[in-house]
């Protein structure tokens, strides 16, 4: 099955996609999609949910699991952010894609057995578990690969 996970955000969105058989999971891609501060806030989400159908058509995903939001100390930031989950679920959704949700907390829990852990235990547990071969730098595509994870879980 491939799963395709993803970090919402309005200026970041990271995804990826991770194939599993069984409890066996393999690293199949990811990447970073990215809104230019310069563009209207309308026009974000529109360039979000393009790029996003553009994955889906590539990845082909049996189901999808994305981050749900579990705070935010900026309220501007937090309402921007669930309007990019709003237009990455709307877009999953017309792409008939199952989505499931789960918190940050919930996500660090599973992978590292610490629902407090830092990132960097979670990257290296994703590093490990997927065996991914090259070096990600971008937290928020770690993020997205350790929620594919949850599926297998």
């Amino acid at each position: 099955m491939r799963i395709l996970g993803i970090d919402p955000g309005i200026e970041r969105i990271g995804w990826g996609a991770v194939d599993t058989v069984g409890s066996v999971s393999t690293y199949y891609d990811c990447g970073l999609i990215t809104t230019s501060r310069t563009l209207s806030h309308q026009k974000r989400l529109e360039v979000l949910a393009g790029e996003l159908d553009i994955i889906i058509k590539k990845t082909k995903p049996e189901c999808a699991v994305v981050e749900r939001l579990f705070f935010a100390k900026n309220k501007k930031t937090a309402l921007a952010v669930a309007e990019a989950r709003g237009a990455i679920m709307l877009t999953l959704s017309t792409s008939n894609v199952p989505t499931r949700e789960f918190t940050p907390m919930e996500v660090k829990m599973a992978v590292t057995g610490n629902g407090r852990a830092e990132k960097k235990q979670v990257a290296w547990m994703v590093h490990n578990i997927l065996k991914i071969p090259t070096d990600i730098k971008s937290d928020d595509t770690l993020d997205a690969l350790a929620l594919c994870l949850m599926i297998t879980k």
